[in-house]
C-alpha cells in the first residue's frame, strides 16, 4: 500500500501558491491633511497673539513691571494669601460640623444644616460680601449677654439688661473682618456637601464594627471615618481652595483697601494706567493659582498612592 504523497502547499513548502504575493506588505500611514492645515492655523494666532503682546503699546510693559512688585502691591498679595487661608480654615471647620450635622439623624439638626446650605450656596459671594461690608445698618452696636433680656427682665420686674459687653459694629466689622467672614460662611456651605459626600463614601461596616467594639460615636469619626473620607475630600478641597483664592478679588467691594485687586486697580486709576494694572492683577493671580495646582497635584498623588498601597495589601491579606 502506497502512503499518500505530501502536499505541495504543505508547511515546508517553498513554492508559491498560484494567486497569492509573496511581496511583504509596506504598510502606508492614513494622511491627515486637516491636521496640518489647523495645526498651521492655530500656529498663526499664536504668533498673532505674541506680536500684539509685544508691540500694543496699550500693555506699556515697562510700567506694569514697575508697579505690580511696589510695596502697596506685595501687601495686597500678602493680605490675598491670609484671607485664602483664613476663610478655607473656617469653610473647612464649618463644613465638618454642618456635614456631622446634616449626617446626625436629629431631624433640628438636619434641618438647620440643610437651611444653612441652601441660603450660603444660593446667594452669590459678592452679594454677601457687600451685604456683610455694610451689616452696621443691621446692627450699630453688638453686644454679648443673656437673650431676650428686654422682655423677660421687665416681666420679672428687674430693671436694666443683662448685656454684659458692648462694641461698635463698625469697629468690629471692619472691611477685612467683614469680606472674610462672608467668604467663609460661603465656602462652609460647600465644604459641607463636600465632607458629607465623602463621609457617606466610607462603608458603613466599619462604622458598625468599630461600635461593636465599643468605640463612641466621636471616636469611631475622629479614628475610622474622617481618616478614610479625605480620599474623597482632598481633591474638590484642593479646587475650593484655587477657587478662594480667585474669589478674594471680591473683598475689593466690601470694599477692603488693602486686597490685591483694589491696590492694583488704585495704581491704574491714580495713573491713568487702567489696562496694565488689570494685566498686572491676571499675571498675579496666575502665579498664584500656579503654584497652589502644583501643591494640589502632589497633594492628590500622595493620597491616591496611599489608596494603591492600601488595596495591594487587601488583595494580599486575601492571599
Amino acid at each position: 500500500m502506497t502512503s499518500p504523497s505530501p502536499s505541495v502547499d504543505g508547511p515546508g513548502s517553498q513554492e508559491p501558491t498560484p494567486g497569492r504575493s509573496t511581496d511583504p506588505i509596506t504598510a502606508v500611514p492614513v494622511r491627515y491633511p486637516e491636521r496640518w492645515v489647523a495645526a498651521g492655523v492655530v500656529l498663526v494666532l499664536a504668533a498673532m497673539f505674541v506680536n500684539m503682546l509685544v508691540t500694543n503699546p496699550a500693555f506699556n510693559w515697562p510700567f506694569m513691571l514697575e508697579h505690580m512688585f511696589s510695596d502697596p502691591v506685595l501687601r495686597g498679595v500678602w493680605v490675598t494669601l491670609s484671607a485664602t487661608v483664613l476663610s478655607m480654615i473656617i469653610g473647612i471647620l464649618l463644613g465638618v460640623i454642618l456635614a456631622v450635622m446634616r449626617l446626625s439623624g436629629n431631624p433640628i439638626l438636619v434641618s438647620v444644616s440643610w437651611l444653612y446650605t441652601w441660603f450660603f450656596r444660593g446667594v452669590p459671594r459678592l452679594v454677601l460680601a457687600v451685604l456683610f461690608g455694610n451689616i452696621a445698618i443691621l446692627y450699630s452696636t453688638i453686644h454679648i449677654g443673656l437673650p431676650f433680656d428686654n422682655y423677660w427682665m421687665p416681666m420679672l420686674g428687674l430693671e436694666g439688661d443683662a448685656r454684659f459687653f458692648a462694641i461698635d459694629a463698625r469697629t468690629l466689622l471692619t472691611g477685612y473682618t467683614a469680606g472674610l467672614l462672608a467668604l467663609s460662611l460661603s465656602e462652609g456651605a460647600y465644604m459641607a456637601e463636600i465632607i458629607r459626600a465623602g463621609l457617606q463614601s466610607v462603608d458603613k461596616g466599619q462604622t458598625e464594627a468599630a461600635q461593636a467594639l465599643g468605640m463612641s460615636r466621636s471616636k469611631i469619626m475622629r479614628r475610622i471615618t474622617l481618616p478614610q473620607a479625605m480620599r474623597v475630600v482632598i481633591p474638590p478641597t484642593g479646587n475650593e481652595t484655587i477657587a478662594m483664592l480667585k474669589d478674594t478679588a471680591l473683598l475689593a467691594y466690601v470694599p477692603v483697601t488693602i486686597e490685591l485687586f483694589y491696590q492694583l486697580q488704585a495704581v491704574g486709576t491714580r495713573t491713568y494706567q487702567i489696562f496694565p494694572m488689570l494685566v498686572a492683577a491676571c499675571l498675579w493671580y496666575l502665579a498664584i493659582t500656579s503654584v497652589l495646582m502644583v501643591g494640589q497635584y502632589f497633594i492628590e498623588r500622595r493620597f491616591s498612592r496611599s489608596e494603591r498601597g492600601a488595596g495591594g495589601h487587601v488583595v494580599g491579606g486575601a492571599h
